[in-house]
């Protein structure tokens, strides 16, 4: 092999090229993924720099963030050049980046179309490769004072007590409330538990006072709402 055609290592290249330089000198939005991915990395291999393992582990998640956030330690350790510890620093701060945005919605947000509850919580459901269901608590204002995780399943489904939705929302003194839950396989129509349960739900709420005014099945970027579907 021609030695001019082998790649350098980061310390070798020119000082504009190597990822933290470049963070320094120009800032980090001047970055590119990748080379925000290698300074988390740090190193490569003989065979390759850190920004080329980056790539290529973008590469994967075909170039898409939001999927790079669903893989999990065992998955990034599989690439050459990637430990554990290497791994769990990628997942760590992606993690970072998914709280930051959830955080973001923590001032006072009134629900006012199915679209709002979508927005509150879609950080929640963003990255998840299981089920939950989580409730919205609103007060009379239709302001947002809480959002609860009720359960937590497989791949297939999970268990969403109606004693546990409604002692949680009475606790936190609700006047309205959303259910929510994902479905990790992407399809977007209601089973007929869903259906089911949420007729339960919403008869019982009538009960109590405590209104049921919506439920939103989340599908990564997408949802559906009972509610504009004509459902409750």
């Amino acid at each position: 092999m021609n030695p001019y055609e082998q790649k350098l290592g980061i310390k070798l290249w020119a000082e504009a090229d190597r990822p933290r330089e470049k963070l320094l000198l120009n800032g980090r939005r001047h970055l590119t993924d990748a080379e925000l991915i290698a300074i988390l990395i740090g190193s490569g291999s003989r065979d390759e720099t850190a920004v080329d393992l980056s790539k290529r582990i973008l590469a994967s998640c075909d170039n898409d963030l939001d999927l790079l956030g669903k893989v999990s330690v065992q998955d990034l350790s599989k690439f050459r050049g990637i430990g554990e510890a290497k791994a769990i620093s990628i997942v760590a701060a992606l993690e970072l980046g998914r709280r930051r945005k959830e955080g973001e919605s923590k001032k006072a947000v009134k629900i006012a179309a199915s679209k709002d509850a979508f927005d509150a919580l879609y950080p929640v459901f963003a990255d998840l490769n299981h089920e939950e269901f989580w409730i919205l608590m609103l007060n009379r204002a239709n302001i947002i004072i809480g959002k609860h995780l009720i359960s937590k399943g497989g791949l297939a489904g999970t268990v969403a007590d109606p004693k546990v939705i409604f002692k949680t929302a009475l606790e936190h003194n609700s006047a309205y409330v959303i259910l929510a839950h994902n479905h990790p396989s992407g399809n977007l129509k209601p089973s007929h538990e869903d259906i089911n349960l949420t007729k339960r739900l919403v008869e019982a709420g009538k009960i109590l006072d405590l209104n049921v005014l919506d439920h939103l099945i989340f599908a990564n970027r997408l949802y559906f709402s009972f509610g504009d579907e004509g459902l409750i």
